[in-house]
C-alpha cells in the first residue's frame, strides 16, 4: 500500500509524496495536490499519515479506519 503524508503546522497543512531514488540513497519529498490524495485513497490503493509537527505525533489512517478519525483528521471529502 502506498502511503501519503499530511504535514500538520500551526501555518495550515500540505500533502507529500515520498519517491525513493535508485542511485542516491536520499528520498526525495514532493507536495501534491489534495484531489491526488482523495482519489488514491476513495480506490482502497492509499493511505494517509497524519503528522503533527510541532508534537511529533502520528496517525495512519486508510479506508478501512474509523470515519469519525477520517473526517477529524482528513475531512469529508475522503469518505
Amino acid at each position: 500500500m502506498k502511503y501519503y503524508y499530511k504535514i500538520i503546522r500551526l501555518t495550515g497543512h500540505y500533502y507529500v509524496n515520498e519517491f525513493e531514488k535508485i542511485k542516491k540513497h536520499k528520498n526525495k519529498v514532493r507536495e501534491i495536490h489534495e484531489s491526488t490524495v482523495i482519489k488514491a485513497f476513495k480506490s482502497g490503493n492509499a493511505g494517509v499519515k497524519v503528522v503533527f509537527e510541532e508534537t511529533d505525533t502520528t496517525y495512519t489512517l486508510d479506508s478501512f479506519s474509523d470515519q469519525e478519525l477520517i473526517i477529524k483528521y482528513l475531512g469529508k471529502n475522503f469518505i
